[in-house]
């Protein structure tokens, strides 16, 4: 394997075995903090003062976002850039297992940083908030935050350990329905039902369905659905989320989508306020990186499975990501097979002895894969190579 000396492998080793209580203490106390997107104040504070104090120069409400840091150690190029994603979801907390993200890309970034401070370049360690579903990463790419980063590594928990795996490209839709209230027993022929506009667009996307490609997914709920049973609905607002595999397909899917809930509104005498989130962007893997962190989690014993290219997937900021720099998202089993993400499973998984053991092993894999992008010219141009003549990974 070309890259960093062995002897440098193993001092990474020694020093995530070092940060072990460090790390564990951290995932679980973000654990049992969970904060909401882009209000993950608590645990951006922890993370920026675990760099401060070990020597990395932080800066805070990096691309103006409160919740967001960059904390850099070391001098030159290439920059090596950790991304720690920290979020929880609402009546779930970390049931995506952000808790372990964080831990395991600040402990790469600090073990890289002592075990191999003779390399060249610089190490990063980005705070990159709102993840489900605000988009932290897009507006930090909006403010030039990623400005001067070479390669970007992160990785995910999940269900079983894979060097990549596509993504779906992805919009949120937030749809408000406005109509006239009145009593709905004594005059209802003077109302307007905002709630009959919002069950006739969720019954035209699911008349729609029949009509896309079946790699496209459109689900939402409805978060406000009126005030009394013998009022009629003056305001009723939803929210919805369009996926298709690429943006192009992703865009014409979102003006379909829209255009039920205009006709949904037509139909009830009502109107609709339409708003659109920020697109996550389908996925590209470097798998020249994908492919060194999983040789470095083989080499800790840990199985590393094919990836397979089809079926459908979730959607990720990193995307946007990927798209603009050399990116990995590999993914990281730990919990049983069939443990469903985004669940009350998945919470209670992330908090395991388990969980903790396999992020500490992936913490060392991503400093290792640090260290050889940092020590072999070679094999960093052969990523950047790839970045720049390869597209998006597609289902097959």
């Amino acid at each position: 394997m070309t890259g960093a000396s062995s002897e440098v492998h193993a001092r990474i080793a020694e020093e995530i075995s070092a940060l072990s209580d460090t790390l564990v203490g951290l995932s679980l106390d973000l654990h049992a903090n969970p904060e909401l997107a882009l209000e993950e104040e608590y645990a951006a504070r922890r993370l920026s003062t675990l760099l401060a104090d070990n020597g990395f120069e932080v800066t805070n409400e990096l691309g103006g976002l409160k919740t967001a840091f960059r904390g850099t150690a070391g001098e030159g190029t290439p920059t090596i850039a950790f991304l720690c994603e920290y979020d929880a979801l609402p009546g779930i907390g970390h049931g995506c297992g952000h808790n372990l993200i964080a831990a395991g890309g600040l402990g790469a970034a600090l073990a890289l940083r002592r075990a191999a401070p003779e390399l060249p370049g610089t190490i990063a360690c980005i705070g990159t908030p709102g993840e489900e579903g605000a988009g932290g990463k897009v507006l930090l790419l909006e403010a030039d935050a990623f400005e001067g980063i070479d390669a970007a590594l992160m990785f995910h928990p999940g269900d079983r350990t894979m060097p990549i795996r596509h993504a779906t490209a992805s919009r949120k839709i937030v749809l408000e329905f406005d109509g006239v209230a009145t009593h709905a027993a004594a005059t209802p022929q003077e109302g307007r039902s905002a709630l009959a506009a919002v069950l006739q667009f969720f019954t035209g996307v699911d008349s729609l369905r029949q009509f896309i490609p079946e790699t496209s997914r459109m689900h939402g709920i409805i978060t406000h659905g009126g005030e009394a049973a013998n009022v009629i609905p003056a305001y009723t607002r939803a929210e919805f989320m369009v996926r298709a595999l690429t943006s192009d397909v992703l865009n014409d899917l979102t003006e379909r989508v829209e255009a039920v809930a205009r006709a949904a509104a037509s139909a009830t005498g009502t109107s609709v306020r339409i708003t659109r989130g920020v697109v996550y962007a389908e996925r590209k893997n470097n798998h020249v990186i994908a492919e060194r962190v999983a040789e470095h989690l083989r080499g800790q014993g840990v199985a590393v499975e094919q990836p397979i290219l089809r079926g459908g997937t979730g959607s990720s900021d990193i995307g946007n990501v990927s798209l603009v720099l050399p990116a990995i998202h590999p993914y990281l089993q730990v919990m049983d097979t069939g443990t469903p993400t985004h669940s009350i499973a998945m919470a209670e998984a992330v908090a395991t002895p388990r969980a903790q053991a396999a992020m500490l092993a992936m913490a060392t894999a991503l400093a290792c894969t640090g260290a050889d992008l940092l020590a072999d010219p070679g094999l960093f141009a052969a990523a950047r190579q790839e970045f720049a003549t390869s597209g998006p990974d597609l289902p097959q």
